[in-house]
């Protein structure tokens, strides 16, 4: 754990976590393991859950699964982009993230099967998610707040789809973002060891995604170099113990001076895939708790 004396981690079921991470050792991504389906624990009930299929321009079909409280009313709704480093994840490693956010908000999501690297890089994600987001928007009619939500790679090309696109995005969530595709920051370094996610891993998983230098270090794909005007009105949770940390912290400073920032939480003690710890650490659930109910609270009186 480099650059630490005696760091404080969030609690013991996390640290028996990562100790269970290091005694495995390191190993090279492999996409098929990456990939390979787990059995994960269930979320809450949500009354109507549908797997849909949404036709995009060029013939591409992207896979969604909505979840809604009743058929009867709509709410406020928040596409949902999964984490995965850009080359793994789908409907289910995150279904039971978006039953969180669906439950304890009191709002309606739609998550996003985007497609994935290497088979598909920068930028078939991010044009996914804005056909999705142009789908929604024809059903709602502009009768209900329109929110964005990703974590990790997620969160990035949510970012890149909410500043892209034509659909007016009420409030965005980026929970660990990746920003900085050429993994400048320190904390990549302090953090990249021991915590969960690896820097050598990193470098790979953004390789999938970009697989050139000059696109990993491109305007196009970089939140920190973009007009930070152009971006929806933002929700940032970065961790401590987080490789990713410091872009994250940066991004918050690049959207606070420009008045895009609705609110920051920062996690102490905490490790990067909060959201999908919250079964392994009391902790992360707590704090993911907080941090999606108080995200669909902003979303939902986005329009009062």
């Amino acid at each position: 754990m480099n650059g630490d004396v005696l760091p404080r981690i969030a609690d013991s079921e996390l640290e028996a976590w990562l100790t269970a991470i290091a005694e495995q050792g390191h190993s090279a991504p492999s996409i098929a393991q990456l990939r390979a389906k787990r059995a994960r624990p269930g979320g809450p009930d949500i009354p109507v859950v549908n797997d849909l299929v949404i036709a995009a321009d060029g013939g591409t079909r992207i896979p969604v699964r909505t979840y809604r409280h009743d058929t009867m009313n709509t709410r406020a709704t928040c596409v949902y982009a999964h984490g995965g480093a850009f080359v793994f994840g789908d409907l289910d490693s995150h279904d039971r993230a978006c039953r969180r956010l669906a439950a304890l908000g009191g709002v309606d999501v739609v998550a996003v099967d985007y497609r994935l690297a290497p088979e598909h890089p920068a930028p078939a994600g991010i044009d996914d998610v804005r056909a999705v987001l142009g789908w929604l928007e024809e059903r709602v009619a502009g009768e209900v707040p329109i929110g964005l939500a990703g974590d990790s790679a997620g969160a990035l090309i949510a970012f890149l789809a909410a500043c892209a696109s034509d659909v007016a995005i009420d409030q965005l969530l980026l929970i660990n973002p990746n920003v900085d595709l050429a993994l400048s920051k320190p904390s990549v370094l302090t953090k990249g060891e021991g915590w969960g996610l690896d820097a050598r891993d990193l470098e790979w998983f953004v390789s999938q995604w970009a697989p050139t230098a000059a696109l990993r270090e491109s305007h196009a794909l970089s939140p920190l170099q973009q007009p930070p005007s152009t971006a929806p009105m933002t929700t940032i949770i970065t961790s401590e113990h987080d490789p990713l940390r410091d872009e994250g912290l940066d991004l918050v400073e690049h959207l606070r001076n420009a008045g895009r920032l609705t609110a920051h939480h920062h996690l102490e003690g905490m490790v990067h895939g909060v959201i999908n710890l919250d079964t392994i650490s009391p902790t992360a659930r707590r704090m993911g708790d907080e941090f999606l109910t108080d995200f669909a609270e902003d979303l939902n009186q986005s329009r009062d």
